[in-house]
């Protein structure tokens, strides 16, 4: 059985399209587990679930048979969402039987659901004439041909290339992480490295003579390029070796690769995308051969198609066109990709793969552009030119926008724009409650690009500098005296304010290209504080560089990430010591800055009173802290519903930490998204943190409710909360709280039609 689930799996994946991806499973499983029927049945627009595809039914009721919801034995396994394993189907209460079939009365049946993301899909089912109890075997292994199903299923209802009963292609949702904040609303365009062959777009061709002809010109270039590179080799390989330069021209030829792509050109496909999905279809073939040598040659039918994409994407690349609203697609997006793109025309980003660390992100924040990272479900090759929304609050991605949707989210980027301008009132006005309380707000930063905008919204000073963002853009590590220049303009810019600088925080999310940590579990493992104090050479450097920036401005802080315990507290501030006085050695007029910790893991959380006490000041990192105490990795869109900044456990962190270094009479901040939430900061504030640091572009939401409130207020809605066990609820509550003060328009406005277009 396991055999022949691998073989089915292999043939799926080649399909070209979900019908043809149905037929190959009804047959395939049909045959696999001897029955007389398999079929699946799909919920169409309106929620039926419909007849499309079947093998032992008659062909003429595909697309004829629907049943609803709960309706027949196929509604009754929608409904239950789990098999159903009937012996005897007739006598079921549930039966129903379809004379248009042209069946007979079947005894035997099994239905699994067909489930991705929580929403049924479909229906997979067997049928025999004879009484037939399927085993759990046969049980096993239908479910896990419908969740192979699942997938191909979602991404052709996004693509458009499943036509639901008639319909046209509809609206589709995927989930990642927010990677930069705000909406945008335009047109895809798919951008892939030079000769992947996996991340090739899928586009028309407007001429196909034309485009047949620019194929075979590329067929021609690779064919001299063979030819002259087995005449290089030709002494040093003997004949054996040098049929394969013979193999690979016979491949070219017309009859064989060249003549399938043409066939699909012909259909209406541009060259690229013609090539590639050939060439995967045979690399797929000889992949799944069961002799060496067979197998073998899917390396060299891939590392042929390579040669000839490249040609093929080099013609195209050159004559690119950027629509108005572009929103950039990719696998994996770098900073070369965003500088192709003219700036006034680049609206949005969405990568498939990284997260909210990545490179892209950190400059997408900084440039103010609506970004989405770890999109992994979307079928991005498929996208080009398609019309898009991207909701960087909530990190969705919206493909083929319906005019309800579309609508919905023009008025609410309509409403940041102007509730943008009416807040630019805010920024040289103090951040103080009605009652006049003060609550200090910072930035956090990583690039020089963030600073203007940090001092534009009247920043007070830095809560948290990246210092692994200069690192990250490198392909070395920077020298003590590159980081000295780099942080010194830190300092200078925000000078007489606190710069509060955290030490090189990578592994994780966070790699280094030229200093990679692979690792099975990276949030447990060698990052933050762990990596710099296995590497005092680095961490010395770095500490140098930092004290020696801040000669003649002493507005410096030294934050340690990652602590977990007092032994590593001690041994980071024995390395800071050491370089201070190294530094008093060697003749440099400077003084030692205050200290801090990071409070993002649980065990400082049950520490923070005996960490205060060796600090100068706590900081509260609240992305992670609500990572490792939820167990979610806030990365994964899979799991981000999980991912709640207002969990009971996490706002009962959060008090304990700020009463615990209040009790030693340090003071204590907080950075992370949890600062920039407008709700949260009340709530933050009422609790006693001394300062919230936040990006800059959250900034005047957050002083514009906390003018508009008075102490008395918040303190009210923390009683409120805390006792509560339901983060949904806490949130309700808070946001109670801001439609009373007046400011209900900081919400990021979530209405039915968030919640309804699911893919």
């Amino acid at each position: 059985m396991l055999n022949s689930l691998r073989r089915i799996v292999q043939e799926v994946n080649t399909a070209r399209d979900l019908h043809k991806a149905l037929a190959i499973i009804v047959a395939r499983v049909k045959q696999a587990m001897q029955t007389q029927v398999c079929s699946v049945y799909l919920r169409d627009h309106v929620g039926d679930y419909v007849l499309m595809a079947t093998e032992g039914l008659q062909a003429e009721a595909v697309g004829q048979v629907r049943l609803a919801r709960g309706e027949g034995l196929v509604g009754r396994v929608v409904v239950r969402e789990e098999p159903v394993n009937l012996e005897d189907a007739e006598s079921h209460p549930s039966y129903q039987y379809f004379p248009e079939t042209g069946e007979e009365r079947y005894s035997s049946f099994l239905g699994v659901p067909i489930i991705h993301h929580r929403q049924v899909l479909g229906v997979l089912v067997v049928q025999q004439v004879e009484r037939r109890r399927f085993d759990e075997g046969d049980e096993a292994f239908l479910v896990t041909m419908s969740a192979q199903l699942a997938g191909v299923i979602a991404h052709a209802e996004a693509t458009g290339t499943m036509v639901s009963v008639g319909q046209a292609p509809s609206q589709a949702k995927f989930s990642g992480v927010s990677g930069a904040p705000g909406i945008a609303i335009g047109e895809a365009v798919v951008v892939a490295p030079l000769a992947d062959l996996k991340s090739v777009p899928y586009r028309e061709c407007d001429d196909v003579d034309a485009e047949i002809d620019f194929f075979q010109q590329c067929l021609m270039a690779v064919r001299e390029d063979i030819k002259a590179l087995g005449k290089q080799l030709e002494e040093r390989l003997n004949r054996e070796e040098r049929a394969l330069f013979d193999a690979y021209l016979a491949m070219l030829d017309d009859a064989s690769l060249g003549g399938e792509v043409i066939a699909k050109i012909k259909e209406g496909t541009y060259a690229p995308y013609a090539w590639s999905e050939v060439i995967l279809e045979h690399e797929n073939t000889f992949a799944s051969m069961a002799d060496d040598y067979l197998r073998e040659r899917a390396t060299d039918v891939r590392d042929l198609g390579r040669r000839v994409l490249a040609y093929l994407q080099e013609s195209n690349q050159q004559c690119k066109i950027y629509p108005d609203k572009t929103i950039l697609i990719g696998d994996d997006l770098t900073a070369s990709m965003l500088g192709e793109v003219p700036a006034e025309r680049l609206a949005g980003l969405v990568s498939v793969q990284g997260s909210s660390n990545s490179h892209v992100a950190i400059l997408a924040r900084a440039m103010g552009i609506p970004t989405i990272m770890g999109a992994q479900d979307l079928p991005y090759t498929r996208m080009d030119g398609r019309p898009l929304i991207v909701d960087g609050y909530k990190g969705a991605v919206y493909s083929n926008p319906g005019p309800q949707l579309l609508k919905h989210y023009q008025a609410i980027a309509r409403e940041e724009d102007e509730l943008v301008k009416g807040l630019e009132a805010l920024n040289d006005l103090p951040c103080e409650t009605l009652d006049k309380y003060r609550l200090p707000l910072w930035v956090n930063t990583g690039l020089m690009a963030d600073v203007l905008r940090s001092l534009e919204r009247g920043a007070e000073g830095v809560g948290l500098y990246r210092t692994e963002v200069p690192f990250l853009l490198r392909d070395r590590f920077p020298s003590e005296e590159e980081q000295r220049g780099i942080y010194r303009e830190q300092l200078e810019a925000f000078a007489p304010h606190t710069v509060t600088v955290r030490t090189l925080d990578i592994g994780g999310d966070k790699a280094l290209p030229y200093f990679p940590i692979e690792e099975a579990n990276p949030f447990l493992g060698w990052r933050g504080i762990r990596v710099t104090l296995d590497h005092p050479e680095i961490f010395l450097a770095q500490i140098r560089a930092m004290i020696k920036a801040s000669v003649g401005l002493d507005n410096l802080r030294i934050l340690l990430p990652m602590i977990s315990g007092i032994t590593e507290l001690e041994e980071a501030k024995a390395l800071i010591y050491r370089a201070y006085h190294e530094l008093l050695e060697e003749g440099f007029d400077v003084k030692l800055p205050p200290i801090g910790v990071m409070i993002e893991v649980p065990s400082a959380v049950y520490l923070a009173r005996e960490l205060a006490a060796r600090v100068d000041f706590l900081s509260v990192g609240s992305n992670d802290l609500t990572q490792y105490l939820l167990a979610v990795d806030r990365n994964n869109a899979r799991v981000a519903d999980l991912y709640q900044a207002f969990h009971p456990a996490v706002l009962r962190a959060l008090l304990q930490v700020v009463q615990d270094g209040h009790a030693q009479g340090v003071s204590v901040s907080i950075c992370g998204e949890l600062a920039g939430d407008p709700g949260a900061a009340i709530i933050l504030m009422a609790m006693g943190y001394d300062v919230l640091s936040m990006n800059a572009s959250n900034l005047p939401k957050v002083k514009s409710v906390i003018r508009a409130i008075n102490l008395e207020q918040a303190e009210a809605l923390l009683a409120d909360v805390m006792p509560m066990a339901d983060a949904e609820q806490i949130r309700v509550r808070v946001d109670q709280t801001l439609r009373e003060a007046g400011v209900s328009r900081v919400i990021r406005p979530l209405e039915e039609d968030d919640r309804r277009h699911t893919a």
